[in-house]
């Protein structure tokens, strides 16, 4: 018995308010300041919107005067978020705080973080009626429990709240969504294995950085909690034990069967001269070799492998030698004996990293792949009965060449995301009517996101009914560790029945196959490929005969009504493009009017600008001559002074003069009488 550590992570709302303590939204007036010395300005005016979109809800205080621009800042986030629901701003809010700091979550204070516990991983516990209501799949259950947030508010969660959460909580159909996870998420890789059993999805190996990996990551898809799975040393009957974990490998082929992980192929340092089968067994957490009888296959990786029944069939991939393949083997799972399959036909050209699925539980499919030096587009069929490969046309819209691509199949329906061309990313998500062989696109991703890249997994599961596709890792340049998930609509599982109603001319869909380039030798269409496609159709007719009619009823009434529904939105349309072409009209004729009117308005302006230029030399012509009016009337000023002057002493001279005479007249008279005397 061995003792493991294991520590359950908080669900919402109390991962935001983890969140939103740590990075320092307190109810203080000093939240920004806190939260600006750990984040860039723009990150944290986004959290400071979030966070107060998610306590108080939407926007509705005036915005704040320009002069303030923090504050306009603040307020332009919160309130450019509008209607958005509280939930979505809680997990909007924890995911950009996992961009700019995955590590936050160990950093969390502690009275947030749930008390760790001793977990005894025995399966004879699992099976024990005492534990069943503490565990769940091998897995612990938090207890509920009640957390007081920065408001004073109590917040209880009980299990069932984690339950209805996970992949079920998303509403979007036809689109890819990232969904907010917790745990601690694995290493980025890609060319890793996946699968899912019991919702829960398991990751295994890959390559990261030119390493190969060996570590099994498990996502808890009710909770979107991630784990690392403890990989023990244990021994089987009739199997080979391998006491230590499972070396490196990448390109391999991960399969659940009968409570196990059977992990087949795949590239490894040191490479084996054969396929090699590992069996990792869930219940007791231990690897083991299986061992097989016949002639097992040449030792490969980028190979498809794919279940039928109790049966694996493994077609082509790239062995030790980088030597292409287009081999095809079976592997009886009941008895564990390989067989070397002889098809007749021509088959697929050799290739790796291809996708492969099976219809009507007889017919093989193989779409796309790569060779050393080009990609593939073509479409091959195998018939599993008479074991005869052919290449139908395909329909509808066709898809570009891509290898490193996913694939699942839903019903008839086979969903494919991802690869590349040597060049870029496949942006698009398609949809296969296996039926049909009618093609159409369900979804566009647009940058250099996860789902445009190589070497990418998807897998389905379900929830509540309704089925799920998610997709983990791969590799556009970076490697990728993210989960992206996607709910088909039932609209786009009959997309492609609507497209067979108006198929692309048979010409252009034999051209397009035409086009995939094949390295050594060229591949001709068969004669007996419409044969196959109408075995397909005709399989797929019984199938449908065999529904009831009351379904038939109901798929017409739907489609009826949805082209009601579309008619009325296209009548919607029209209308609106009417009165957008009317006030254009208007809009022109008003356009018109203030241009003519800015022209006129513009010569006038011309007009009063020259008479200004007029005026304002007349105006420096009437300064100078006032300056010159001053300077000679200061002059005439001077000349009267000198002249009132010169008068005064010609005046005063005279008057001397005269005022001489008279004097002298009376000053000699008495001399003279004093003269006589004597």
């Amino acid at each position: 018995m061995a003792m493991a550590r294991s520590s359950s992570s908080l669900t919402y709302p109390e991962r935001f308010h983890a969140a939103a303590s740590y990075v320092g939204f307190n109810g203080s007036s000093s939240d920004m300041t806190s939260v600006t010395s750990k984040f860039k300005n723009d990150v944290a005016v986004l959290l400071y919107g979030l966070y107060h979109q998610a306590t108080i809800g939407p926007c509705n205080i005036p915005k704040p005067r320009a002069w303030s621009p923090v504050e306009l800042s603040k307020w332009t986030s919160w309130h450019g978020l509008g209607n958005m629901a509280t939930t979505e701003a809680m997990r909007l809010f924890v995911k950009i705080l996992e961009e700019e700091d995955p590590a936050w979550y160990s950093r969390v204070p502690e009275f947030f973080i749930e008390p760790v516990v001793d977990v005894e991983m025995n399966v004879n516990d699992i099976n024990n009626p005492d534990m069943k209501s503490l565990t769940q799949n091998g897995d612990s259950l938090p207890e509920p429990k009640t957390i007081t947030t920065e408001n004073g508010m109590s917040l209880e969660t009980q299990d069932k709240d984690v339950l209805l959460e996970g992949i079920g909580s998303v509403d979007v159909y036809d689109q890819w969504v990232a969904p907010v996870l917790s745990g601690q998420r694995p290493k980025s890789r890609y060319e890793h294995g996946a699968a899912v059993v019991q919702n829960k999805m398991y990751i295994f190996g890959g390559n990261h950085n030119g390493r190969y990996l060996n570590d099994i990551q498990v996502l808890d898809l009710r909770s979107l909690a991630w784990s690392k799975v403890e990989v023990k040393a244990g021994t089987e009957p009739l199997e080979s034990s391998s006491p230590t974990p499972l070396a490196p490998c990448a390109g391999h082929s991960l399969v659940p069967w009968d409570n196990k992980l059977l992990s087949v192929a795949g590239h490894t340092k040191k490479p084996s001269e054969s396929v090699t089968v590992k069996a990792f067994d869930l219940p007791s957490g231990t690897w083991s070799t299986l061992k097989t009888y016949g002639k097992a296959p040449a030792s490969r990786g980028g190979q498809s492998v794919t279940r039928v029944g109790s049966s694996l069939v493994m077609f082509g991939g790239e062995d030790a030698k980088r030597t292409l393949l287009n081999d095809l083997h079976i592997l009886d799972l009941e008895s564990l004996t390989w067989d070397d399959v002889d098809a007749v036909g021509l088959p697929p050209s050799p290739r790796s990293d291809h996708v492969a699925a099976v219809h009507a539980e007889r017919y093989l499919l193989i779409f796309g792949g790569g060779s050393h030096a080009t990609c593939f587009s073509d479409l091959h069929v195998l018939d599993m009965q008479t074991m005869e490969w052919s290449k139908p046309t395909q329909k509808g819209e066709l898809p570009t060449a891509r290898a490193g691509h996913a694939g699942v199949t839903v019903g008839e329906n086979w969903f494919i995301v991802g690869g590349g061309d040597n060049k870029s990313g496949v942006s698009e998500t398609i949809v296969l009517n296996m039926s049909t062989l009618v093609w159409s696109v369900l979804t566009t991703v647009q940058g250099r996101v996860p789902m445009a890249s190589e070497g990418l997994s998807m897998v389905l599961s379900s929830c509540n009914g309704e089925d799920v596709l998610v997709s983990f890792g791969g590799y556009n340049g970076r490697y990728s560790n993210e989960v992206n998930v996607l709910k088909p609509s039932r609209k786009s599982a009959t997309q492609s029945k609507i497209a067979e109603e108006n198929p692309m001319p048979e010409s252009v869909a034999t051209q397009q196959n035409g086009t995939s380039v094949m390295r050594g030798s060229e591949y001709d269409h068969e004669a007996g490929s419409e044969g196959k496609v109408r075995e397909i159709a005709m399989d797929n007719a019984d199938m449908e005969h065999a529904g009831s009619k009351e379904t038939s009823e109901h798929y017409i009434a739907a489609l009826k009504s949805e082209k009601e529904e579309l008619e009325a939105e296209i009548a919607k349309e029209k209308l609106q493009s009417l009165q957008l072409k009317q006030e254009l009209v208007e809009a022109e004729t008003r356009n018109t009017d203030i241009t003519k009117e800015l022209q006129s308005v513009r010569g006038q302006l011309a007009s009063e600008q020259s008479r200004c230029f007029k005026l304002e030399v007349d105006v420096a012509e009437l300064r100078q001559k006032l300056q010159t009016m001053e300077t000679l009337q200061k002059e005439l000023e001077l000349l009267q002074r000198q002249k009132a002057a010169s008068e005064q002493a010609a005046l005063n001279a005279k008057q001397r003069q005269s005022s001489g005479g008279v004097w002298g007249w009376l000053a000699g008279s008495p001399q003279d009488q004093k003269a006589d005397d004597s």
